[in-house]
Order: structure tokens, then sequence, then C-alpha cells
């Protein structure tokens, strides 16, 4: 009896894989895969989400207005050219379905964040990746792979997964080289870890353009992956767009007061930004020392990589950790890399001494231990 079919470019894709969280046989590992804040959430959204917890039987505010006019306040932005949705995945996932499908392109850089492609296929669209150049996107190489049929380019900056950002002029002139009908999708998501001084969001080009859009994310540094609260910053007629078919509570009302609260505490996200930087750069000096080539990163985490000679390779550094009860991320595309969050102190010294133990050692007699 036949039944229904889905479109071949779906049965077509390959599921996002998330960071490990549990491996057999491993009790309470340490998760450093996936790019979380271990400095933790503002107490006030704590405070918040249990305020909110009798009233769960209502509704969110299906447009999260309060917590819109609180990133605009923050952020000195326009509320109305903000939406809100569960996760910056969300909104991306918006935006590639609403201006993109079969016959058109997207294009994103070789290394970037799976979402893109997978949400490009989804859409019944074709992707193009253009190879990342110094680790970040590829203005020159954008631009060349733009045709007719072009009709979204992404990038993630900072990238990831690879740490590495690009500058403001290369992101005006990426833009200035592209066709007014193609959207420019600035996926901002590590924003706040950024400390290089020539490095901008996208707010300001959003204003001033009408094919541009910002995506935020409280998941990181703001610490709320759980609740999953993410926004863009758009032109009316983006928004507009966007608003006639989003699902109109993909906010859940937790994760809308906590999020409202999180913004608001930029005394908590400044520690949080501290203590991120701080250790990123001492991992990144410590890991170097051992002749392991770290990315220079303007993220919370690091793209580290191995030698190809065993037994010092990243698919052998990688299952050491995870006996040792550590998980990072191995990542299919760069074989030779493992990425690494940004974890607490302790978390930070173990997983460097793992490592350095590793290189100093035999893997195969320490898994004999």
């Amino acid at each position: 009896m036949p039944a229904p079919k889905a479109h071949d470019w779906i049965m077509d894709l390959n599921a996002y894989v998330p960071g490990r969280a549990h491996v057999h046989g491993v009790k309470d590992p340490v998760k450093m895969s996936a790019n979380e804040s271990a400095f933790g959430p503002s107490p006030k959204a704590v405070e918040a989400i249990k305020a909110a917890a009798a009233k769960v039987m209502r509704y969110p505010d299906p447009a999260s207005a309060d917590l819109r006019d609180a990133i605009a306040e923050v952020h000195g932005l326009k509320a109305e050219g903000i939406i809100c949705g569960a996760g910056s995945d969300e909104v991306l996932t918006l935006l590639i379905h609403t201006y993109a499908g079969p016959g058109d392109e997207v294009i994103f850089s070789q290394h970037g964040f799976m979402v893109f492609p997978i949400q490009t296929q989804a859409a019944g669209a074709t992707g193009v990746a253009v190879p990342n150049k110094n680790w970040a996107a590829d203005v020159d190489g954008i631009l060349a792979a733009v045709t007719q049929r072009t009709k979204i380019v992404i990038v993630d900056n900072p990238n990831n997964p690879t740490g590495a950002y690009l500058p403001w002029s290369e992101i005006e002139r990426l833009h200035a080289g592209l066709p007014e009908h193609v959207l420019l999708i600035l996926d901002a998501a590590y924003a706040e870890c950024v400390t290089a001084s020539d490095y901008e969001a996208g707010e300001a080009l959003v204003e001033a353009a009408q094919n541009v859009v910002m995506t935020r994310t409280f998941s990181k540094m703001y610490a709320l992956a759980a609740l999953r609260v993410g926004w863009l910053y758009g032109p009316a007629h983006v928004v507009d767009a966007l608003n006639r078919w989003r699902m109109p509570f993909n906010v859940c009302s937790t994760g809308q007061v906590a999020a409202l609260a999180a913004v608001r505490d930029q005394k908590h996200l400044d520690a949080a930004v501290r203590h991120n930087n701080t250790w990123r750069d001492w991992m990144t000096a410590e890991l170097s020392s051992l002749g392991l080539d770290v990315v220079p990163s303007e993220t919370n985490f690091l793209l580290v990589e191995f030698p190809s000679e065993s037994p010092f390779t990243a698919l052998e550094c990688n299952e050491y950790l995870t006996k040792n009860g550590y998980l990072v991320r191995a990542l299919p595309s760069l074989k030779k890399h493992l990425r690494i969050s940004i974890g607490t102190d302790e978390q930070n010294r173990a997983v460097t001494a793992l490592i350095r133990a590793f290189m100093n050692g035999s893997p195969e007699g320490m898994r004999d231990d």
C-alpha cells in the first residue's frame, strides 16, 4: 500500500549532529563540545525563570514585545525591526525558507555553521559552499560565486567552527559587491565574545540597507541555551514577511523573561566575557606551546589542529579525552582538528593537562591504564 512520500531533497539530508553530552561507559562527563557558557546565566535570569514557573498554563506573548523592547534599548535598535525566535536557528531557518527555494542558490562558507546547508537543502534550494580564507569567510570567493540564481549569502562572523572573523571593512566590501536583490545574512551568534577593535555585528548596515539582516542568540555568552532564545534585526519588509508565517508562540514565556533579565544584566555579561577571554588566551598559549596549531579565536571555543602522524592525531586525542571524561567536538569536515569550548577554570586546566599528557606520552599505553 503506497505511503506519503517526502521530497527527495529532504530524504537526502544528513541531520544536524549536536555536540556530545553523554558517552556509554563514562559517568558524568565534562561537556566542552557545544560552545555553551561555563560561566552560567545571570542570577537575575534564574530568578525570572522561577517566578515564571507558576504561569506556565498561559500561552506566551506571541510578539515577545517586552523582550524586543529590552533588546532594542540595550543595543540602541528599533524594536519594530526585531523578531525573536527559538534560538537563532529558528530565525535563520525562517530567513532561508522565506527567500530561497527550488532553483535558487544560497552561498555560505565551506567550514561554517551546519544549519546553513541543512536548511538550504530542506528548502529545496542549492547550497554553494565557498572555501574559507584564513579560516573566515572569503569575500572574493563569495562574490565570484554569485550568479543570477543567488538569493542569499550567509556569513557567520565570527565563524563556527573555526573561531575566525572578518573585519568590518570586509563585510562592507562584500555587501557593496552584492546585487541588491540578494539577501545578506550576518550571523553574529558570537558577537559578545569579540575583542577585535575592527569588528561590528551589523546593526548599522541593517539600518542603512534593504537587503541585510543580523541574527543573534542568548545561547552563548548569556548562557540560556536550554531555553532557546534568539533574535534578528532586519528591515521592515523582511520582518513583515517572516511574521506572516512564523509560529505564533515560538518563544516560551520562561525564555522571554529570562532573556529580558539577562540582556538587562550587562554587568553579569561583562564578567562572563572577561572569563571567556582570559581563558581563551590562556588555553591558546598553552596548547600552542605543545606544538599544536590553534586558530586565533574571537569566540568561546578554540579550533585546534593536531599533527597528521599517529599517535598524535585529533582522533587519538579525542578518544583519550573521552576515556578521561572530557567531551570535545570532533569535526567530520576537519579531521585533523578538535573544537574545544571554553569551560570553567578547573575544566580548562584539566583538559589542557590531559592534552599535554597525550602529546608527551603514549596514547596506546594510556588507553591500557
